[in-house]
């Protein structure tokens, strides 16, 4: 793992492989990338309280596919996602505006989703950037990638294609079939494990009507992996491979915390095929407190050590399979591109 000089990324680099070729540009610095290397903007609309977590879980799973390829990453924020000002302040040194991160076009995008304020995506106040970066990335990059809400986001943009509600959160570890063959899915293992965790699907009769592969999918659990292919290759996730091993614990853990602040009226359905027996005894017994007296200092006993034991991340085998031959595919492109411009000049 490298980072240019004078760049606090807060990205954690003890979840960072070593010796692996990852970069996070220096918003304050000139680019250092060389002829061969792959730039990479992450868009990340993350909620505040997970911004940084966001970055080192991309950073981590770029460096780990990166294998022997120079990657880049350049961290990106959109104006219109509302934050605190103390997120604020630390993106402001480190984070590029969209315009200077697209004014030196990147190889590739990622773009995070971010919890939904209005009922209609169409009503968010990012929903009209969301549109200009879609067109943009067809026009400029080799790929994207569009990660759950973001995801449901560019398939509505693009097709019309709505979400829809779903009864109760889709919240876990889910076995996926694969169901075409394609470069991203080289080297995986069946099933594919992705963790989910959101409360909206899109039907997957939809995305074929529109024109998209699914590429992966559950029958409980609907399109998991799903593209498009144009001028530039559109990648859409409705889970997140990117997930750390305890990234499920955290967010089981903040559900729990908003139940006994009442915000909440139901205890959180657990992640599905995530904790251990031993793990899923503690929280039963600290659950059967909780619900006989709601009192949010009760967070202070959640029994965090024992569900993290035997936590791990089941899925993070086949998630750096799909980066790494995403970047194989990205590293194509662009030497077909820099072969073309060689015979035209």
């Amino acid at each position: 793992y490298k980072r240019t000089a004078g760049c606090g990324t807060g990205v954690n680099v003890t979840e960072l492989p070593q010796r692996m070729p990852l970069t996070i540009e220096d918003r304050g610095e000139p680019r250092r990338a060389t002829a061969g290397a792959i730039v990479i903007a992450l868009v990340n609309n993350m909620p505040d309280p997970a911004v940084e977590a966001t970055e080192s879980q991309f950073g981590a799973l770029l460096a780990a596919a990166a294998a022997a390829r120079e990657v880049h990453l350049r961290l990106v924020s959109l104006p219109e996602v509302p934050r605190e000002p103390e997120t604020l302040e630390r993106m402001a040194s480190r984070y590029f505006t969209i315009e200077e991160a697209l004014a030196d076009p990147p190889d590739a995008l990622i773009v995070t989703g971010l919890e939904p304020r209005a009922s209609a995506l169409e009503n968010e106040p990012y929903w009209s950037r969301m549109c200009q970066l879609l067109d943009w990335t067809e026009r400029h990059t080799a790929s994207s990638i569009w990660s759950c809400l973001a995801a449901h986001a560019a398939v509505q943009a693009l097709h019309g294609v709505q979400r829809h509600r779903l009864p109760e959160k889709r919240f876990g570890v889910f076995e996926h079939q694969l169901l075409a063959r394609h470069p991203l899915l080289q080297d995986i293992s069946r099933p594919l494990l992705t963790p989910h965790s959101r409360w909206n699907d899109v039907p997957p009769k939809a995305l074929r009507d529109a024109g998209f592969e699914i590429l992966s999918a559950a029958p409980e659990n609907g399109a998991d992996l799903f593209v498009q292919a144009g001028r530039s290759l559109l990648v859409c996730f409705q889970g997140h491979p990117e997930y750390g091993d305890t990234t499920l614990l955290r967010e089981y853990r903040r559900d729990v915390g908003r139940f006994l602040r009442g915000e909440f009226s139901t205890w959180p359905g657990l992640p599905h095929a995530y904790f251990s027996n031993e793990a899923l005894a503690s929280l039963a017994a600290f659950q059967e407190r909780a619900e006989l007296r709601r009192d949010p200092t009760l967070m202070t006993e959640f029994p965090i050590a024992a569900l993290t034991t035997g936590v791990h991340a089941s899925w993070r085998p086949a998630a750096i399979a799909i980066y790494r031959n995403w970047l194989n595919m990205l590293a194509e492109v662009r030497g077909r591109r820099r072969a073309n411009i060689s015979v035209q000049a």
